[in-house]
């Protein structure tokens, strides 16, 4: 059941998600209502325990990665804190060979935009339930490749928002362009990873949130709007122009 500690995470996470990164009038709405949100307390259970050797070892891969302070890696980890807009779904165009802009594939574009609040706010009862501290976290030298802000001293690691909403867009456009498919789920896996890189997440906060952007996309496909928007999105992509901007 969603109670009221739950709708305040989801007020949380729609701060976390949308903070620094688009005008506030502009926000999008998700597809899907609080109620219809997939459980991630059910869904994806509790995080390696603080004392674990999966927790240590994730804890020592924090402290190793941020050696990538600077290189082309961290780059990219930092250009995939973007959720919003042409530019956050840049990386993912160019896995699909075809542009996806406000522009070219308005439809689709906007779907995406969406998604962000659906998939992000699925992990939030799960992250109010544990709220497992960041890797950053007592660690106020260490660099990450985002602005450290407060709010991430009070918004739990586990499950990844970031994870849960690139694997949600992943499949969906893998289901969009399925000549595509490999290119773009290896897309979604980077951009989950690059949490990692960043240094704001655990690879366990990860995992978690593909999982919970998995079931987000499920219960999509039971959405009448989703569905209506999903066909209109491939029939746009597939006329859309090649992706600029791409490594060869």
């Amino acid at each position: 059941m969603i109670g009221i500690r739950t709708i305040a995470a989801g007020a949380a996470i729609t701060l976390a998600l949308t903070a620094g990164v688009m005008a506030r009038d502009a926000r999008p709405t998700g597809y899907l209502p609080v109620e219809a949100l997939p459980d991630s307390l059910l869904i994806v259970g509790p995080p390696p325990a603080a004392d674990s050797p999966t927790a240590q070892a994730e804890r020592a891969n924090f402290l190793a990665t941020r050696a990538l302070d600077g290189s082309a890696r961290w780059n990219q980890a930092t250009a995939d804190a973007e959720l919003f807009g042409d530019k956050a779904h840049a990386g993912f165009a160019c896995a699909a060979g075809a542009a996806i802009t406000i522009q070219d594939t308005p439809t689709l574009a906007r779907m995406m935009d969406r998604m962000v609040m659906d998939a992000g706010r699925s992990v939030s009862a799960a992250k109010d339930h544990f709220m497992r501290d960041r890797p950053l976290i007592g660690h106020d030298d260490a660099p990450i490749c985002v602005a450290r802000e407060d709010w991430m001293k009070t918004n739990g690691s586990y499950p990844s928002g970031h994870a849960a909403i690139g694997w949600a867009w992943a499949l969906t456009l893998a289901e969009i362009a399925p000549a595509k498919a490999s290119s773009i789920i290896a897309r979604g896996r980077a951009f989950g990873e690059s949490r990692v890189i960043c240094g704001v997440h655990f690879p366990s906060d990860v995992a978690a949130g593909q999982t919970m952007g998995a079931a987000t996309v499920a219960r999509l496909h039971a959405d009448p709007a989703f569905l209506e928007d999903l066909a209109a999105a491939r029939a746009e992509l597939a006329k859309a122009p090649p992706a600029q901007g791409c490594d060869s």
